[in-house]
């Protein structure tokens, strides 16, 4: 019996251990999310703080919110250098292609009217709107930004974005004592406020209608 518990202990992985692959795969899934964009990121953020919530390693929540920050800042990055060589090539790329396909005209227009007004500050609230990074980052592309602009401009963006998720993890997490029951609230409470503009618009077009 004690050997069976011995051997129970050294299966389960300790925290240093989970998070020694925790952080590396958030890291990769919110990287390829930014680069194709339905990789459900927020949702993924949320699930890392609230886990983070209930482990007893110092900076857990710390270190999520940097691997996802740095996480989507270079995807974005990487994702805006492939449009912009789309731009400049005579026959485009796939990578562009990508982009504009997932930003419908009217969404595009009133992606360069902001950018125009409000110039980098619109990248801020294209990433905390679902659906809304896409379009600014066209926008971003048609308007002839250079990388370095709209890198210096999409840094606070992807620290708000991470903290935003984070801080809906953390409450998801913080409301239940099981890590699980807190991993559920936590996505939730993402898709809830995923979908809230989607349903709205839905709404006053059916009044309007």
């Amino acid at each position: 019996m004690k050997w069976w518990l011995a051997a129970t202990v050294t299966v389960v992985p300790t925290e240093a251990t989970q998070q020694a692959l925790g952080y590396p795969s958030l890291f990769l899934l919110v990287l390829i999310g930014a680069l194709v964009p339905v990789v459900p990121t927020g949702a993924l953020v949320s699930t890392a703080a609230a886990v983070a919530v209930h482990q007893t390693v110092p900076f857990a929540l710390a270190m999520v919110f940097l691997t996802a920050s740095l996480a989507a800042f270079c995807g974005d990055a990487a994702l805006y250098w492939l449009g912009r060589r789309g731009m400049r090539s005579k026959n485009g790329s796939r990578w562009l292609e990508a982009i504009r396909s997932r930003a419908p005209e009217e969404r595009l227009e009133q992606a360069q009217d902001k950018l125009a007004h409000h110039g980098t500050a619109v990248l801020v609230l294209s990433r905390l709107v679902p659906a809304g990074r896409i379009p600014v980052m066209l926008a971003c592309l048609m308007a002839e930004w250079p990388l370095r602009r709209f890198a210096r401009g999409n840094l606070p963006a992807c620290l708000a974005w991470a903290v935003t998720y984070q801080l809906i993890g953390i409450l998801g997490g913080s409301l239940f004592p099981e890590p699980w029951e807190g991993v559920v609230a936590a996505v939730a409470l993402t898709v809830l406020i995923s979908a809230a503009p989607s349903l709205w618009r839905r709404a006053r077009g059916t009044r309007a209608a």
